[in-house]
């Protein structure tokens, strides 16, 4: 079956191309470092001839919220209309789990625009929304780490390992479109600052954490069970232990 993967050069888009291919499928790789541009739409025909799936695996950089939506719904509009011109008959979007459950977040602004114009367009798709992924503790502390000291809001997350997404995609992929799919989370439950603490740890890095909701991407909106899985989740395999034990 031949799939196109969008941000296939990121950490799930690539980890995604690599089960896809694993199981024999015919992988187009869409990215702008390999002459796709989504924010153009430069390439997209040409990339999505003959393809029957897209898997859109894109992230954006950090912005406000109204530069985030449109980058966000530019690149979809883009993506969806070559679609459309090529017959691609499912459309996989990677998602969030619990982003309407918080207002104010940029980055869940721009998923939620994602998730609008998908479900309105004419290609039929399946939204799947995970958790936050195993290394999501160590990326956070790194955004405000500044000589040896990190702040990071206490959240309560339930993580999912990286590869464990990409298996589930790929694995939607070739299969009939769902609609909104079930949320997809790691087995157990974790706070974010032991997450961070004991991710560095593993790498050998000593950083002094500072929990607290202030100067972090993060507000108490997210506090609780807001980011946790919904009722009838589909729980992946790898804990985070046994991430960890990986990373050392």
């Amino acid at each position: 079956m031949r799939i196109a993967v969008a941000g296939a050069t990121g950490h799930i888009g690539a980890l995604t191309v690599a089960a896809l291919e694993r199981d024999g499928h015919d992988v187009v790789r869409i990215s702008r470092s390999l002459g796709v541009d989504l924010s153009t739409g430069d390439g997209l025909d040409a990339a999505l001839t003959s393809a029957e799936a897209v898997v859109d695996a894109t992230n954006a950089p950090a912005a406000g919220p109204a530069e985030t939506v449109a980058r966000f719904g530019t690149a979809t509009r883009n993506l969806l209309a070559a679609e459309e011109r090529a017959g691609v008959r499912h459309h996989v979007l990677l998602s969030i789990a619990g982003i309407d459950r918080v207002e104010g977040n940029a980055h869940y602004a721009g998923k939620r625009e994602q998730e609008r114009l998908v479900a309105a367009g004419a290609v039929p798709w399946t939204i799947v929304p995970v958790t936050q992924f195993h290394d999501f503790a160590e990326m956070v502390a790194g955004w405000t780490e500044q000589d040896g000291i990190a702040t990071i809001a206490p959240l309560l997350v339930q993580p999912i390992a990286p590869a464990d997404v990409a298996d589930v995609l790929a694995e939607i992929a070739v299969g009939e479109p769902q609609g909104r799919y079930a949320d997809v989370a790691g087995p157990e439950p974790q706070d974010l600052v032991d997450m961070a603490r004991r991710t560095l740890q593993a790498r050998g890095r000593t950083v002094r954490l500072v929990p607290t909701w202030s100067s972090t991407a993060f507000g108490p909106e997210m506090a609780g069970d807001t980011l946790l899985p919904g009722e009838g989740a589909r729980i992946a395999p790898t804990t985070f232990d046994e991430w960890l034990a990986t990373q050392r």
